[in-house]
């Protein structure tokens, strides 16, 4: 019984993963702004620009900016 638990947990946090990654989080311009401006002063301290745009978090603005900028750096 321990057994089964355990899959239909994987399973669940593996559908919620899977979704979260296929849908793609919308911004706003001004909060595009803020980001880029953000990650000139601070580099990827994700957190940090996190902390100054009002629910949003951390790994949402990472997928963000390695989405839209990180094949134009290389």
């Amino acid at each position: 019984m321990a057994d089964l638990d355990q899959s239909s947990e994987d399973v669940s946090v593996d559908t919620r993963e899977g979704n979260s990654q296929d849908s793609k989080v919308e911004f706003t311009e001004d909060e595009e702004t803020l980001i880029a401006r953000m990650y000139n002063l601070l580099g990827d301290r994700w957190s940090l620009i996190a902390g100054r745009i009002p629910g949003r978090t951390a790994e949402e603005i990472e997928k963000y900016w390695t989405s839209r900028y990180s094949n134009s750096e290389q």
